[in-house]
C-alpha cells in the first residue's frame, strides 16, 4: 500500500474490521455514516487488500459518534478490535519472538498500516510510551480515531503481556470530553487530555519475554513481505506538517521555530525559506493553528475559557482574549455565544 504522488494517505481496509456490526448494534444506519464520505458500505470488506483514504476513515468515525449519540464511539470500537485484525503489521508483531521485537516491528512498520501517521516507542524513565499521532494537519477533527487507536494498542499489549495488562497512564492530544467514564473503564488507569501526543504509558517488564504466538518461520515470512512492500515514500505537504508540529506543542506554550524545524529534520533557516516560498511566515502559521483550534474548542461548552487559553499555549487569559478580538472581532465569551446560536 505505497503512498503514491497525487493520492491521499491511506489506511488499510482491515482497520474497518467489526465496524459494520458495531454500527448495527448501536442502531445506526451505515449508509448515513459512510455515504457522505463516498464509501459504499455494502462493498466494504475488511478482509480485502487495499485501503481507504485516511481522511475519509477519520471522518467516518467522527460521524459515527455523532449519529449514534455515543461520544465514546471510538473507545467502544477500539476496545473490541482484536490485535489480530491489524493486517500484516499486526500479524508480524504477534508472531515475533519477543515482546521487544514485536513492539519495535509494530512501530517501525506502522506506516504500512496507516500512512501520514506515526507510532513511536519512547523510553521515559522506567516506563515506555507507545505513542500515536496523525502527521497531517488537514485531518483536523480526530478524537474518535485517537481513542480507538490507543484502545487498539492496549489490545496488542494485552496479547503481549497477558489479559491482566494495565497501563500506568493514557494520554490524548484532544481536550477532555464532557463525559469520560468509558475512558476509565477501558484503560483502568489515569487518563490525561490536551497532551502533546496520544500515548499509552506502561511498565515494559522483561522485553525479551517470549510472545504467546511466537512463530519463527511465520515471522520470517511476514518480515520479508513487509520489507518487500517498502515503507511509504510520499510526504505530507510541508505546510501541513509544520501546522501539525505546532498543534502538538501548543499546550506547552508557543513552540519555538527551532524545535519545530528539528522535528522536521530541517535547519531553522531552511524551514523559514521554504515557508517564505509559500508566502507564509512561521508566526503566521502559529496564529493560523491557534485560530482554527480556538474556533473548534469554543464550540465545546464544557471547556472553560481559561482552559482553552492554556490548550492554545497562552500563559494568561488576557492574550487569548486579545487574539479572539483580532481573529473573530469579539471576546471568547461572545464568540462562544454566537457559535451556540449558529449550531
Amino acid at each position: 500500500m505505497g503512498f503514491m504522488a497525487g493520492r491521499e494517505p491511506q489506511v488499510a481496509l482491515c482497520a474497518t474490521a467489526g465496524l459494520l456490526p458495531l454500527l448495527k448494534a448501536l442502531g445506526t444506519d451505515a449508509d448515513r455514516i459512510f455515504g457522505p464520505a463516498g464509501i459504499d458500505a455494502g462493498n466494504l470488506n475488511a478482509s480485502s487488500e487495499g485501503g481507504l483514504a485516511l481522511s475519509s476513515y477519520v471522518e467516518v468515525m467522527e460521524r459515527a459518534a455523532q449519529h449514534s449519540g455515543r461520544g465514546d464511539f471510538g473507545l467502544l470500537y477500539g476496545r473490541g478490535f482484536p490485535a489480530s485484525s491489524h493486517g500484516l503489521v499486526g500479524d508480524l508483531a504477534l508472531a515475533a519472538p519477543s515482546i521487544g521485537t514485536a513492539l519495535r516491528q509494530f512501530t517501525d512498520l506502522f506506516p504500512l498500516h496507516q500512512e501520514a501517521s506515526e507510532a513511536r516507542l519512547v523510553a521515559e524513565g522506567e516506563l515506555l510510551r507507545l505513542e500515536y499521532r496523525i502527521l497531517d494537519w488537514r485531518i483536523f477533527e480526530r478524537r474518535q480515531d485517537a481513542e480507538l487507536t490507543i484502545a487498539m494498542f492496549q489490545n496488542l499489549l494485552r496479547e503481549a503481556y497477558g489479559p491482566g495488562f494495565r497501563p500506568a497512564e493514557v494520554h490524548f492530544e484532544h481536550p477532555e470530553p464532557e463525559e469520560r467514564t468509558t475512558h476509565e473503564e477501558v484503560f483502568g488507569a489515569p487518563v490525561f487530555f490536551g497532551q502533546r501526543t496520544n500515548a499509552i504509558v506502561f511498565a515494559p517488564g522483561d522485553l525479551s519475554r517470549r510472545m504467546k504466538g511466537a512463530d519463527a518461520g511465520r515471522f520470517a515470512r511476514l518480515a520479508a513481505e513487509a520489507y518487500r512492500r517498502r515503507l511509504p515514500h510520499g510526504r505530507v505537504p510541508l505546510e501541513a506538517r509544520v501546522r501539525a508540529e505546532i498543534r502538538s506543542r501548543l499546550p506547552d506554550g508557543s513552540p519555538p521555530i527551532l524545535e519545530v524545524a528539528e522535528a522536521l529534520g530541517l535547519a531553522r533557516w531552511t524551514l523559514q525559506r521554504r515557508l517564505a516560498d509559500m508566502g507564509l511566515s512561521y508566526a503566521e502559521a502559529v496564529q493560523d493553528v491557534r485560530r482554527t483550534l480556538a474556533a473548534s474548542y469554543l464550540r465545546q461548552p464544557h471547556l472553560s475559557i481559561s482552559g482553552i487559553a492554556q490548550l492554545l499555549g497562552y500563559a494568561e487569559l488576557s492574550p487569548f482574549s486579545r487574539a479572539c478580538h483580532r481573529w473573530f472581532g469579539a471576546s471568547p465569551e461572545r464568540v462562544r455565544a454566537q457559535k451556540r446560536l449558529v449550531s
